[in-house]
């Protein structure tokens, strides 16, 4: 077993305990990734990443024994985590839970030394926890090697918020499918904002029954591609930027820009923690963040579409 290793994340020296311990063992091109390659990637990729963590409360997807081993969703932070690690108090039914808030890299650091593989974000920010700023579309494919129809639907999609002249940019997962993200200005509530969210994939799986759907239930949605809207909601989660995810290889979670779409090669998994940091370097979201809309204009767009 290796010795534990000292990292430098920020201004503070951090301690990496089991850097040798596989989180990923062998996937089907014989490569293997530890908790050492978890702890780099994270420190590595912290500059792009952390600014779309900041402020956020987070839970948080640990595998302490590996990807095949039990997984544990995180909500509260325990104790004995360090007293400079930012936290944030939040309502919940019948009390309130403790969140972690990662705002600089030591943070991030420290979470991948404890075998957190992905962080999930809340979509809105602590002191504003019930006004989102941001809307998330989650495209998913009925099967997971259908990604053209992943493709066609983020061009669906992104043709009728450009109608409702709501920005939009698209992620890929890590996963199956991908994420198209609508920066907002934070001042609707969840509610709101998901009652227009569920308009709009209403709308967009109405004008194409063959292909989509906006059923919740399984069973009703038959090969069509889910337009899934049940991320925004209040103390709900979407993965973040630049989350790797549990699956073989340790694919990540990738902001890519529209353009990036049309790539062939493209899919879910495309980015790995051997590659993501090139792709977040070309910064694909440059802006998004400052182009927050309100949905209450676009609402009116949308029932005039409808008629």
């Amino acid at each position: 077993m290796a010795a534990p290793r000292t990292v430098r994340a920020g201004r503070r020296s951090l301690t990496v305990h089991r850097p040798d311990k596989v989180l990923f063992p062998a996937d089907g091109n014989g490569k293997e990734y530890t908790k050492g390659d978890l702890v780099a990637y994270y420190r590595a990729v912290a500059p792009f990443m952390v600014p779309h963590l900041r402020g956020r409360p987070l839970m948080l997807e640990r595998h302490p024994d590996g990807i095949d081993g039990p997984r544990f969703m995180q909500k509260n932070v325990p104790e004995h985590y360090p007293d400079w690690i930012k936290r944030v108090e939040v309502a919940k039914e019948g009390g309130t839970v403790t969140h972690l808030v990662c705002d600089d890299t030591a943070t991030l650091v420290y979470l991948a030394d404890q075998a957190c593989v992905t962080p999930h974000r809340w979509l809105s920010r602590a002191g504003k926890e019930h006004h989102p700023d941001r809307l998330v579309f989650d495209l998913d494919p009925p099967t997971g090697d259908d990604f053209p129809a992943v493709r066609q639907a983020a061009l669906l999609l992104r043709e009728l918020l450009d109608e409702l002249r709501l920005p939009s940019a698209p992620m890929t997962t890590g996963s199956r499918g991908l994420h198209l993200v609508v920066p907002l200005d934070g001042r609707q509530d969840f509610d709101a904002v998901r009652a227009i969210a569920k308009d709009v994939a209403d709308h967009l799986a109405e004008a194409h029954p063959g292909q989509l759907t906006a059923a919740a239930r399984k069973k009703d949605r038959g090969e069509r591609l889910y337009l899934d809207i049940q991320r925004n909601g209040y103390a709900q989660t979407a993965v973040a930027p630049y989350a790797v995810r549990a699956k073989p290889g340790a694919p990540v979670a990738v902001p890519i820009s529209w353009d990036q779409l049309d790539d062939p090669d493209l899919d879910a998994r495309r980015w790995t923690i051997a590659d993501a940091v090139d792709q977040a370097r070309t910064n694909p979201w440059a802006g998004l963040a400052s182009r927050g809309r309100s949905l209450t204009p676009a609402a009116r767009r949308l029932d005039d579409l409808r008629g």
